[in-house]
């Protein structure tokens, strides 16, 4: 199957499956369904490699969050993973927008419960950031969240900003899904600048 075909399929699963999403009155998505991985044809040789492209894109620098989501039914706690692929995307309606890959384990959780947090860390948030990146641990060990108003997904303490989202669209991009979100609540706490992300390194802004 193509990648447009795949994008259809996807799009197709989403609306016609599972139970009502918290708050949405509209079908909640389940797993879904793992496609080829491969992006590029066994006779086709990629424009360019994956150490030279890792290494042009790091020059783009971007803020970091965490992508949280409540348990599912017969899920022991809740679901989240560390995201920098994240962005605002439409006003009316509002939607963001961000990228996870598709070998995620993280991810069917949070399609399960078709609904998820963004929660914009904060300049000394870089240990809440490495503690959401590993695979296999728990992750929300001694870390104080709150269920976010309307979805329930967990809205974590001393974050500057939050968004709070029902899944809404799924597209492929080659080994990535395009996850789009409808904003149902949002809030800012604080003035506290961002963290950022440069060149394999975490930053902030400076004030010169």
């Amino acid at each position: 199957m193509g990648h447009a075909g795949m994008a259809a399929t996807v799009v197709r699963y989403l609306r016609s499956v599972g139970s009502a999403a918290p708050g949405s009155g509209e079908p909640e998505p389940s797993v879904l369904p793992r496609a080829d991985l491969r992006a590029v044809g066994e006779d086709e040789r990629a424009p360019v490699g994956a150490a030279e492209f890792r290494a042009v894109l790091g020059n783009f620098a971007s803020g970091v969050t965490v992508v949280t989501a409540p348990a599912a039914e017969g899920e022991d706690g809740p679901a989240g993973f560390a995201c920098q692929s994240f962005a605002s995307l439409s006003l009316d309606p509002p939607l963001v927008t961000f990228m996870v890959a598709r070998t995620s384990t993280t991810w069917p959780r949070i399609a399960r419960a078709g609904v998820f947090c963004v929660n914009i860390l904060g300049a000394g948030q870089g240990e809440l950031c490495r503690q959401f990146a590993v695979r296999g641990a728990d992750k929300f060990a001694g870390v104080g969240h709150r269920p976010a108003p309307v979805t329930g997904s967990p809205q974590l303490d001393g974050v500057p900003a939050w968004i709070d989202c029902r899944i809404h669209a799924v597209h492929t991009g080659g080994d990535h899904l395009i996850v789009v979100g409808r904003v149902l609540a949002l809030g800012a706490a604080g003035e506290e600048g961002p963290l950022l992300f440069h060149k394999g390194r975490f930053g902030r802004l400076s004030d010169t």
